[in-house]
């Protein structure tokens, strides 16, 4: 059995607009972080999602980790339709998962994949699935710790 140190203060909530300067901040670390792994990303300016709309999207839910009143940790949970052939029509799909590195190693991440797996079942999605880059040990690894199997993997030729 793994323990956290699960930091006092610490409130997870959900992201407003008032949080976009901090989270396009966030956005654009992530990005620097899987640069490494993936030569296709463009050359900047680039930007994964579009985080305003989300977080105005009654159907997507965006939270974010607090520590005295600064934001240190993000996630966001979203429905998507399931491929046509598979024993599922929806899925839930976790994405958008950055902490700050200072504050990386006390759980964050894992209080807030539980909080928007909670989040999914009650949207009525069992299957629950996010995305991570193989070679991205750390991030799999902590994937991993909170439950999530490696399922498929995809591949690809220059």
């Amino acid at each position: 059995m793994t323990y956290f140190r699960i930091m006092e203060n610490l409130i997870i909530r959900d992201a407003t607009i008032a949080d976009l300067p901090e989270l396009l901040e966030f956005e654009q670390e992530l990005i620097k972080a899987e640069r490494p792994f993936d030569t296709t990303i463009k050359n900047d300016p680039v930007s994964y999602y579009d985080i305003e709309a989300y977080i105005k999207n009654v159907d997507i839910k965006v939270i974010v980790a607090e520590h005295q009143n600064k934001i240190v940790s993000s996630g966001y949970a979203l429905k998507k339709e399931a491929r046509h052939y598979l024993d599922h029509k929806y899925y839930g799909y976790l994405g958008f998962m950055y902490t700050t590195p200072s504050h990386r190693g006390n759980g964050i991440n894992k209080l807030i994949v539980e909080t928007l797996v909670h989040w999914c079942k009650s949207q009525n999605l069992q299957e629950i699935r996010l995305t991570v880059y193989d070679d991205n040990l750390p991030a799999v690894k902590a994937y991993e710790k909170v439950g999530f199997k490696k399922h498929i993997s995809e591949m690809r030729i220059v």
